[in-house]
């Protein structure tokens, strides 16, 4: 791997780096899933503190990838601090989960709530003709060119956050809403429960993106300064966003409204079903317009950052050579339309809630064990160069991984049917890895 640190190997500035951990995190998550918590937990103190305690979770792992990615500078997220930290087989996983349940189905997730919001807005238009259309063209984009492809997506995130911050300020200032809801149905009984820990799968998959920036670090200017702060930038600021956000969406209703408001099932558009109730029904549909456009960010970050860990693992022999080819803009087309294309898939044949239990459910089981490798490699590889060190060590990690196992835990006993797709995509790796190394007995012996 080059060393180069010119603007030409490493296009990508720090605000782009923040944009881009800002547009994974804010999309799909906040916008449709207060209504479910809502019909899990029953009250508005158990929904804050889950959110709050969501943004401390992605908050301490972003403290550790902010070491590891600063450390190993490359793209490929955790395929890379796996596979150092412990063995090939490991991180060659963590790229397989990264390309079902890291970003293909959280493409088709997002895509499916662009596709939502654009029936709000426009009845005509079916969500899925609306979340394919979305995903084909910001498929396009990506695979042209990088650089086009940042640019989009950093002006998109300022949108997204601006969109937020209107929406909050105006619910305050002139909105129709009642602060008497965000005391209705306490719950705080539900704290600590199964049921709590269970909802917060909705809050990981809201909060996933915190590590966004490391997979495209081999892309980021200086990334020993630059790549964990933008972890804790775009962290922090989404964690803000996200709790101002609830905190209007219980303002305009209650939790058992939006438990039960669209046909006695939770509220899926739950941004312009608040806004509907706090500024008129015409406003409801201008806001929906915006969040889908919002989204479109959710979408064009996921498919920008999830193919290079694909080309990462390319480069190493760890996946076919054909998706470490990039164009003459640095873009890795075949990883871009692999992704895309599993995303089609899942879009067209799955459920939305199940996706996300799912996601939430694999995703943590991976992040829990990236983080356990920085204690590994702390004492593997003490003569590294480390120009970042985890803020908070030991704390940070330890409560990282005590969250994930506690959330893994009751996910495994209150939703089985994540649990096993989630071993059922684990043990399909397993048996393509030692498909792949039986045929390709070389291959994966490349150093990183």
């Amino acid at each position: 791997m080059s060393g180069s640190n010119s603007s030409a190997a490493r296009p990508l500035t720090l605000l782009v780096a923040i944009a881009i951990v800002v547009a994974n995190m804010i999309g799909t998550g906040i916008f449709t899933s207060t209504g479910f918590q809502s019909a899990a937990l029953g009250g508005s103190v158990p929904q804050l503190i889950a959110w709050a305690l969501g943004g401390v979770f992605a908050l301490c792992g972003a403290a550790v990838y902010g070491e590891l990615g600063a450390m190993m500078p490359r793209a490929g997220g955790e395929y890379v601090y796996l596979r150092e930290a412990f063995h090939e087989s490991v991180g060659f996983l963590s790229g397989w989960v990264s390309l079902i349940v890291g970003f293909a189905a959280p493409v088709a997730v997002s895509a499916m709530a662009f596709g939502k919001y654009v029936h709000w807005v426009a009845p005509d238009i079916t969500m899925k003709v609306a979340a394919v259309s979305i995903i084909c063209l910001l498929t396009a984009m990506h695979a042209a060119s990088v650089v086009i492809g940042a640019k989009v997506q950093t002006a998109f995130s300022i949108l997204k956050v601006g969109l937020i911050l209107f929406f909050v300020f105006a619910a305050v200032l002139v909105g129709k809403g009642d602060w008497s809801n965000l005391s209705a149905g306490n719950g705080t009984e539900k704290i600590a429960t199964g049921a709590f820990a269970v909802s917060l799968y909705w809050i990981a998959f809201s909060y996933s993106g915190w590590n966004a920036a490391a997979y495209i670090a081999g892309e980021i200017r200086d990334p020993g300064r630059n790549l964990p702060r933008a972890l804790f930038i775009g962290t922090g600021i989404v964690m803000a966003l996200y709790l101002m956000l609830n905190v209007v969406f219980l303002y305009a209703a209650p939790p058992a409204l939006l438990a039960h408001g669209a046909n006695g099932k939770p509220v899926f558009e739950v941004g312009a079903f608040t806004a509907q109730i706090l500024f008129g029904e015409s406003a409801g549909k201008a806001l929906a317009a915006l969040i889908a456009l919002a989204l479109v960010s959710a979408v064009s970050a996921m498919i920008m950052a999830g193919p290079r860990v694909y080309m990462a693992m390319a480069e190493d022999g760890a996946f076919p050579r054909i998706f470490a080819w990039k164009n003459r803009s640095g873009a890795p087309v075949h990883s871009v339309l692999l992704q895309s294309a599993l995303s089609m898939v899942l879009l067209l044949t799955s459920r939305f809630d199940h996706l996300v239990k799912y996601i939430g459910f694999t995703l943590t089981i991976f992040a829990a064990l990236s983080v356990i490798g920085a204690f590994v490699l702390r004492h593997t590889r003490t003569d590294a160069e480390r120009p970042y060190r985890a803020i908070g060590w030991p704390v940070t990690p330890v409560l990282f991984v005590s969250l994930s196992v506690w959330m893994v835990y009751y996910g495994v006993k209150l939703e089985p049917k994540a649990a096993v797709w989630g071993g059922t995509t684990l043990a399909s790796g397993a048996v393509v890895y030692v498909l792949w190394r039986l045929f390709n007995p070389t291959a994966g012996d490349a150093t990183s």
